[in-house]
């Protein structure tokens, strides 16, 4: 498929997709978010690929915030439907997606593009980056899961403060507070996001995967993650990853996985 707003890449297992909007600030709109849901379905069925990393382009945004000419004169019901199909289509697609994503965020990362960050499994910031949900400024509040994702980061006290201050956070704080997992130099960014990567590469893609269903089970409405993970454990043992990672052990070698 070609795309027009984002470019994607693939070396050693690691594919990277880059929002390329560089007008825009890499500014999320309707036809941006098709595309990337298209991109991350396309990638998720690529055997070559374990391992996901979302940036931006250029040093300026991961992605700016939403396109907000896009939707200024909706009604309310399209304004529902527009948050509906987002968060299905994206946030949620990438949250539940069985290979690891890691968001490199590269300078600001607001409203829609937060969300989209807080969506991926892992975050990494540049030095430079500045974080925030402004959308209470605007008179509307976050609808691509940043109410709920915010507060599960770092906490209904501080989420609510940046929401409803509408202020960014430096990189800085936002890894004191749990917001980022790492904070590194604009330079070293995407070279640290691929280090990372290529830590998780050698590990059981099908491990990884029963591993994010039941951390995520741990925040559904309705589900028991205790109960998700001891099901999920259960699975492992008829796989043949199982069969490769405990033999490799026991003859104290290096696993080669199949990912089945």
């Amino acid at each position: 498929m070609t795309y027009k707003n984002i470019l994607i890449t693939t070396d050693n297992k690691v594919t990277t997709i880059t929002i390329h909007r560089p007008s825009k600030l890499n500014a999320l709109n309707m036809a941006t978010i098709e595309e990337l849901h298209q991109a991350f379905a396309q990638v998720s069925q690529d055997k070559q690929t374990q391992v996901i990393v979302l940036t931006g382009s250029g040093d300026k945004a991961f992605v700016a915030g939403a396109d907000i000419a896009e939707f200024a004169g909706f009604s309310v019901q399209e304004g529902i439907q527009l948050a509906a199909h987002g968060q299905e289509s994206l946030f949620n697609f990438i949250e539940n997606l069985n290979l690891p994503v890691i968001a490199a965020i590269n300078g600001f990362a607001l409203g829609g593009g937060l969300e989209l960050a807080m969506a991926c499994h892992i975050r990494v910031a540049s030095e430079n980056a500045k974080m925030g949900l402004p959308e209470v400024s605007l008179g509307v509040i976050p609808g691509y899961g940043g109410t709920q994702r915010l507060p599960q980061l770092i906490g209904k006290g501080r989420a609510l403060e940046m929401i409803m201050t509408a202020s960014m956070v430096s990189a800085k704080e936002a890894h004191r507070t749990g917001l980022v997992n790492h904070v590194v130099a604009p330079t070293e960014l995407l070279a640290f996001c691929n280090g990372m990567a290529q830590k998780i590469v050698p590990n059981s893609p099908v491990a990884i995967g029963m591993a994010i269903d039941a951390v995520n089970a741990n925040f559904k409405e309705g589900e028991n993650g205790f109960e998700t993970e001891i099901k999920a454990f259960g699975k492992c043992f008829g796989t043949d990853d199982f069969k490769e990672g405990t033999t490799a052990f026991l003859e104290k070698r290096k696993a080669v996985f199949s990912g089945k």
